[in-house]
C-alpha cells in the first residue's frame, strides 16, 4: 500500500476517535479534541490526493477509498451533530442519501462491462470542502461556547443551521450533476 492510500486509510481509522470526542461530555474540552481529530483527518484528504498525483501513486483502490473515507468522516460528524441538535435531521438525510446514491452509481459503473472507476469530480470536491468547513466552524463555535468566550445571545444555532443548509443545497446540486453525468449507469432500460 502506497503512502497516499495509507493517509486515506488513516482518515477512516480516526473516525471512531472523533465520535468519542464528540459524544462524551466527560472528556474535558471534548469538542476541541473532536475538532483536532477532524482537522487532522481533513488534512489527510488534501494531502493524499496531492501525493498520489505528484508521485504517480494513483490507484483504483485510492480512487475508491478516498471518496469513501470522506463519506465515512462526514457521515459520522453529521450523525453526531444531529444527535446533539446542531443540525436538522433533514439536512443530514439529504447529505447521506446523496452519498449512498453516488456510492451506488460507482459500484454499478465498476461492475459494468466498461469497468469504470469514477473518481471524485470537482463539484463533489467543492461540496466535500464546504461541508468539512461548515462542520469545523460549528465545532469551533461550540468550543467557544464551552469556554464561555462568546457573548450571551450569540447566534451559534442560526449560523450553524445556515451553514449546514448551504452544505445540503450544494450536496443536492452536486448529486443531481453526478446523476446526470453518469446517467448511462442508472438507465432502467439496461
Amino acid at each position: 500500500m502506497n503512502l497516499a492510500n495509507k493517509l486515506t486509510l488513516m482518515r477512516i481509522l480516526l473516525v471512531p476517535l472523533f465520535v468519542v470526542f464528540m459524544m462524551v461530555d466527560a472528556i474535558p474540552l471534548n469538542y476541541f479534541w473532536a475538532l483536532a481529530v477532524f482537522g487532522i483527518a481533513s488534512i489527510t484528504d488534501m494531502f493524499d490526493g496531492k501525493i498520489a498525483r505528484k508521485y504517480n501513486m494513483i490507484t483504483d483502490f485510492g480512487k475508491f477509498l478516498d471518496p469513501l473515507a470522506d463519506k465515512i468522516l462526514v457521515a459520522a460528524a453529521l450523525v453526531c451533530m444531529t444527535e446533539l441538535k446542531w443540525t436538522f435531521s433533514w439536512v443530514t438525510i439529504i447529505i447521506l442519501v446523496r452519498e449512498f446514491v453516488v456510492s451506488g452509481v460507482r459500484l454499478v459503473a465498476a461492475g459494468s462491462e466498461k469497468k469504470v472507476v469514477i473518481a471524485a469530480g470537482w463539484l463533489g470536491k467543492v461540496k466535500t470542502a464546504v461541508t468539512m468547513i461548515a462542520i469545523s466552524v460549528l465545532l469551533a463555535l461550540h468550543i467557544l461556547l464551552q469556554l464561555s468566550w462568546l457573548p450571551v445571545g450569540f447566534p451559534v444555532d442560526i449560523i450553524g443551521h445556515v451553514m449546514m443548509i448551504a452544505s445540503a443545497v450544494l450536496t443536492l446540486w452536486s448529486g443531481i450533476q453526478y446523476m446526470y453525468d453518469y446517467r448511462e449507469f442508472i438507465d432502467p432500460k439496461k
